[in-house]
């Protein structure tokens, strides 16, 4: 059976999460509903396997995820059948890709990149709305970064990870975490780019939330090397809601999407 990896985007506010559930929508549910008008194995219950599995509200600009089917498609007309039958949910497959038996979108993957957003500013947010994390007051973005230092590199986030991550182990490398502010008329806005091999369950909104205490003044960032040597989830910030958060990038030794035309018409290469 032909393998292929699909690049899917998607708001997830109306999902609880990727992964399927028997009695709540899912982004994995909506995009194997399509495949299953296309393909028989699919109707018959094949499942898709994805790079990560975002929770609830998470939204994503480049998941990836795989499929294997028992047509050989063109990639273009596959992705385009597909968002004709994804339609009315707020889920895109942006490029398909032929790509090899042992490809696996979750265990061939090299890297792993999540963009957080977060708004600062009084009045309530609008256009932005369900796609940031509103807070009303602006943060010293050094002291973030300072506090951001202390975490780049391979150690134990027992800290910041969930107590119900299924994570073998709670050491990770985490390879960046860079920060940039907007300014803008009437706030500023703060985005938060973390890059890692993989991450444990909510490590990234826990990160993002004890940073936000940092550039609030209401910790030295000092105490965030702190929190990481104790070891202790109580000794967390506050984990931030999922809504400013996007899986935006998975990388892989070959990447599968290369010279793909998109389904928007132009090559997915960047």
């Amino acid at each position: 059976m032909p393998r292929f990896a699909l690049k899917i985007e998607y708001d997830g506010a109306p999902f609880a999460g990727w992964q399927a559930q028997a009695d709540r929508p899912s982004v994995q549910g909506a995009v194997e509903r399509a495949l299953a008008a296309l393909d028989a194995g699919f109707a018959a219950g094949a499942r898709i396997a994805a790079a990560g599995r975002t929770d609830a509200g998470v939204h994503a600009t480049a998941q990836v995820a795989h499929a294997d089917l028992a047509r050989d498609w063109d990639p273009f007309r596959l992705a385009q059948a597909l968002n004709w039958h994804l339609k009315p949910a707020p889920v895109a497959v942006l490029a398909a890709a032929r790509v090899p038996d042992d490809f696996h979108a979750r265990f061939s993957a090299t890297g792993r990149h999540y963009l957080f957003r977060l708004l600062a500013r009084r009045a309530p947010a609008t256009l932005a709305r369900g796609r940031v994390w509103q807070v009303l007051n602006p943060l010293d973005i050094d002291a973030m970064r300072a506090g951001a230092a202390h975490l780049v590199g391979r150690h134990d986030f027992t800290t910041f990870r969930s107590a119900m991550c299924q994570s073998a182990s709670p050491v990770k490398t985490l390879d960046r975490i860079d920060i940039e502010a907007q300014a803008m008329p009437h706030g500023a806005e703060y985005r938060f780019r973390l890059s890692a091999r993989s991450f444990l369950h909510n490590q990234v909104r826990s990160i993002v939330g004890t940073l936000e205490r940092v550039g609030a003044g209401a910790w030295h960032p000092d105490r965030v090397a702190h929190a990481l040597a104790a070891r202790d989830r109580a000794a967390c910030g506050p984990v931030c809601p999922p809504q400013g958060l996007y899986l935006c990038g998975v990388d892989y030794p070959a990447d599968p999407f290369s010279g793909v035309i998109s389904s928007g018409g132009a090559s997915s290469a960047e």
